[in-house]
């Protein structure tokens, strides 16, 4: 059998044949750029295996992408161009998806709300990558139900005083700066306004990180923890009450770039399965030629090109200017998703036993496309969210 990674090594990577109505000229260097790097810089890395393994890599990908210059693209902010770049890096490695996704993640908040000074505190270390972030929303209690947060952030003079936990927070314990929600409002009596957004950093008296928590999958995970953790009445991002308002915003924003992650992994499912399928012989053949591996094949590549469309049709759309793309969010996001999986479901499948190996590439893949189903908004949220939608748009 021919080698995979000599056929890796010319593979196209990002496909934007079927997307091109959707991008401008520049885009189509930025893809190609995304993809050698993709191409040169991480197919060469070992796949981590442990969770520390995982954080100690994060941190290489991290210098990787700071001397790349891929970061560039979050600010000013060119939304297909990040698709772009998260497909390439999620092709070649999802653990490098991640670390450029946190980066988008952590600083979009400051992006949307942050004065100049915050910013050039920051923002701007995290967009060159000389600090690493982290996004804090989630909790034990608080996943989908983002109104449900616990964490206090109780005002005292010029400060905040915050309290609480976050659990399954990504690059828990690498992170530099971590971006906060609190509530600000204890008696709810403005219900969602009652949310905050805070920047803090990973040295502040108070922060804790409490643990790793450990995927199949090993990237950085873990809870975090405020005890009287004391910040300063300017770490608070847009107004008291505008939390709510800030995280949805981020969260829409970024929902095509995990659409790109997700049709990412599957095109690497695809390559993978193509490779294997046309020199792997069964019966006196190569697997290809029997027609029931050509339907998974066929299937396969016609959900990574409809994803395609419905991401870049999202990222279009912001891009072009619309002022909120939650339909299209979440039509790409639950779709893209939901497709890799099954991609990489077929892919294990035409792999046969050395598929289910922890040691192949599409075990691996179909372990780390599992997270993208959930994190971000599961894809039951995001079916509410375009039912709601149409309903409210036929009834006008």
């Amino acid at each position: 059998m021919s080698d995979i990674r000599t056929y890796l090594s010319s593979a196209r990577v990002v496909d934007i044949g079927p997307v091109r109505a959707f991008l401008d000229e520049h885009h189509s260097a930025v893809a190609e750029e995304a993809a050698r790097f993709a191409r040169e810089q991480l197919l060469s890395l070992p796949a981590p295996e442990t969770d520390q393994e995982g954080r100690s890599q994060a941190t290489q990908i991290l210098s990787l992408l700071r001397e790349s210059g891929l970061l560039r693209f979050i600010a000013p902010f060119d939304l297909r161009a990040c698709c772009l770049v998260r497909e390439a890096l999620a092709w070649a490695s999802p653990l490098a998806d991640e670390v450029f996704a946190l980066q988008c993640l952590s600083v979009t908040p400051m992006l949307l709300a942050a004065n100049a000074e915050q910013r050039a505190r920051w923002a701007e270390p995290i967009v060159k990558g000389t600090k690493m972030g982290a996004f804090a929303m989630t909790e034990r209690n608080a996943g989908s139900d983002v109104g449900a947060l616990e964490t206090t952030a109780r005002k005292e003079g010029n400060d905040y005083v915050l309290d609480g936990h976050k659990t399954l927070i990504s690059n828990a314990g690498i992170a530099d700066v971590y971006t906060v929600f609190a509530c600000t409002d204890r008696d709810r009596s403005r219900g969602h306004g009652g949310l905050s957004c805070f920047v803090v950093e990973a040295s502040q008296p108070g922060f804790r990180f409490v643990r790793p928590l450990v995927l199949s999958a090993p990237h950085p995970l873990g809870e975090v923890a405020f005890d009287n953790c004391k910040v300063s009445v300017e770490a608070r991002l847009g107004a008291e009450g505008d939390g709510f308002k800030i995280g949805m915003a981020t969260l829409d924003r970024l929902r095509p770039t995990v659409a790109a992650a997700a049709t990412g992994m599957a095109a690497r499912a695809l390559d993978e399965s193509l490779h294997y399928a046309q020199h792997r012989k069964q019966f006196g053949q190569a697997i290809c030629e029997f027609q029931l591996v050509q339907q998974k094949i066929a299937r396969m590549a016609t959900e990574i090109t409809a994803s395609r469309l419905l991401l870049f049709r999202a990222a279009w759309e912001h891009d072009k200017g619309k002022p909120r793309i939650t339909l299209e969010s979440a039509m790409a996001k639950s779709y893209a998703t939901e497709a890799a999986q099954r991609v990489i479901d077929d892919a294990v499948q035409i792999h046969g036993g050395i598929g289910a190996l922890a040691e192949q590439t599409v075990d691996r893949l179909y372990r780390s496309v599992r997270s993208l189903r959930i994190y971000e908004g599961t894809t039951e949220v995001q079916q509410v969210v375009i039912a709601r939608q149409i309903i409210k748009d036929s009834a006008r």
